[in-house]
């Protein structure tokens, strides 16, 4: 037992032995020093909740329902058309007239009601022999072409199937806001239809230069063939109808444009009720920004459009709107530029009331306007007094577009070209001229002396006989 003791005493007494040489000999000296601070430290801000990848369904936008809703009301829309072949030398040689031969063109359709009406883009069935629709589920319909506006590109189709079909409920357009998320439901490359995912980038978007489009500006995918398809919201409602592409390529690039819901379901409603479309407008011409009397005039910071003119006899007259005054809302909707304020004009007939928001002398003021006719209204243009055919004279002339003169102040058009009462004019540098609607465009681009930059004119004289000027 004596001897176990002393083992573990000389362990012990080893191992102090061994740590005090360690200490003293071996290990070097260590000097700590805190350093203290006035300042305070700086933080980066930092969200510790937020974690990638745990998203919850709230966090992540999910779109399943919106496609099933919709996918099988958007329909594949085929357009047959006959063109003339170009002669061949055997042709020319045995003296064969042109034949014709059947041409396709394809697009997209959104089923509206559960009898078949479906709205599409008028390029798309524009010309067609026969249109037939081809469903989701490979069903195929023969189609009626009920009614087009050029000016929109809306085209409302109707076929007769045994059973209600899917359809896509209208939803609001106005009520859309940038950055809301959007789907592009189409049929392009002759797919079944296909859904693509995007935000709206931007509203009441004119790519004519006219000042005479309204469109929803996404960045959903839309490629050919898409054309006439479904702009649906989260909801699965409509509020579009994709109509083009800015591209380079004939291919999407990044940028899509969609006629907004509300102007397609008032067309489609007009042409129904009325057979044609219904127009109301306000009635005053408009400086737009950046042009070169807005900007004489200093009126490019003004939060608004400026009113240049008032037409006689119109709603705006009426109600007492007058030249100066500055348009900031209609119906409560934002007016910053001429296609905001053409574009809600569109969702609205003739002796619709509008709460017009105006300045007047630093005062805000609401007016109520009834809209006016087109065909009751003249403009004037280049000190000639212009005025919508009638349905008679475009019967007369076998022509359905154009502006008739009624009176004619221009000596310099007078005996240069002969322009007259009772002349139509058909075109202005090759842009085609449909109602006086167009003229108030020309006026807005051309300002105050439109004439220097008027290169050419078509007409159709007293004797019914086109001519085109070229004005140098």
């Amino acid at each position: 037992m004596k001897k176990i003791l002393t083992l573990v005493f000389v362990s012990v007494l080893g191992g102090i032995i061994t740590l005090s040489s360690y200490k003293l000999f071996l290990e070097k000296e260590s000097t700590f020093a805190v350093e203290t601070s006035s300042e305070q430290p700086f933080f980066v801000p930092t969200n510790y909740k937020t974690n990638s990848t745990h998203l919850t369904t709230n966090e992540h936008p999910s779109f399943v329902n919106a496609a099933e809703k919709t996918v099988d009301a958007v329909v594949h829309v085929k357009n047959t058309s006959l063109v003339s072949a170009p002669l061949s030398m055997q042709d020319l040689f045995f003296g064969r007239q042109q034949s014709k031969r059947a041409q396709v063109g394809t697009g997209s359709g959104v089923i509206i009601s559960p009898d078949g009406y479906i709205i599409t883009n008028n390029h798309v069935i524009a010309g067609s022999e026969s249109i037939s629709i081809t469903l989701n589920d490979n069903k195929i319909y023969d189609a009626q072409l009920i009614g087009t506006d050029e000016k929109t590109d809306i085209a409302l189709l109707k076929v007769d199937a045994e059973n209600d079909l899917p359809f896509i409920t209208f939803g609001d357009s106005d009520a859309m806001h940038i950055g809301e998320w959007v789907l592009a439901v189409g049929n392009p490359f002759n797919l079944t239809s296909t859904v693509t995912a995007g935000i709206i980038s931007a509203k009441a978007r004119d790519l004519s230069g006219r000042n005479s489009q309204s469109f929803i500006q996404t960045d959903a995918a839309v490629n050919p063939g898409n054309s006439g398809g479904a702009l649906v919201n989260s909801n699965g409602e409509l509020v579009g109808i994709n109509t083009a592409i800015s591209s380079q390529t004939g291919s999407y690039i990044g940028y899509s444009f969609a006629v907004p819901s509300n102007i397609a379901r008032k067309v489609v409603e007009d042409i129904i009720e009325f057979g044609n479309v219904q127009n109301g407008i306000l009635g005053v011409s408009l400086l737009n920004k950046n042009s070169r009397e807005a900007i004489e005039k200093g009126l490019n910071e003004i939060n608004g459009v400026y009113v240049a003119e008032v037409t006689e006899k119109s709603g705006a007259e009426k109600a007492g709107i007058k030249t100066g005054d500055i348009i900031k809302k209609i119906d409560n909707i934002e007016i910053s530029k001429f296609s905001d304020l053409s574009g809600y004009l569109k969702t609205k007939r003739p002796d619709d009331v509008v709460n017009v928001e105006i300045i007047r002398n630093d005062e805000t003021k609401i007016v109520p306007v009834a809209l006016s006719k087109t065909d009751i209204l003249t403009v004037d243009f280049m000190n000639m007094e212009l005025k919508n055919l009638s349905k008679e004279r475009k019967l007369e002339d076998d022509i359905s577009y154009g502006v008739e003169v009624i009176k004619n102040d221009n000596q310099w058009l007078t005996e240069n070209l002969g322009i007259s009462s009772n002349y139509i004019i058909t075109d202005v540098n090759n842009i085609k001229i449909e109602s006086i609607e167009d003229i108030s465009v020309l006026k807005q681009k051309f300002g105050s002396n439109p004439q220097q930059y008027i290169k050419k004119i078509g007409l159709i004289n007293k004797n019914g006989k086109r001519e085109q000027f070229i004005i140098r």
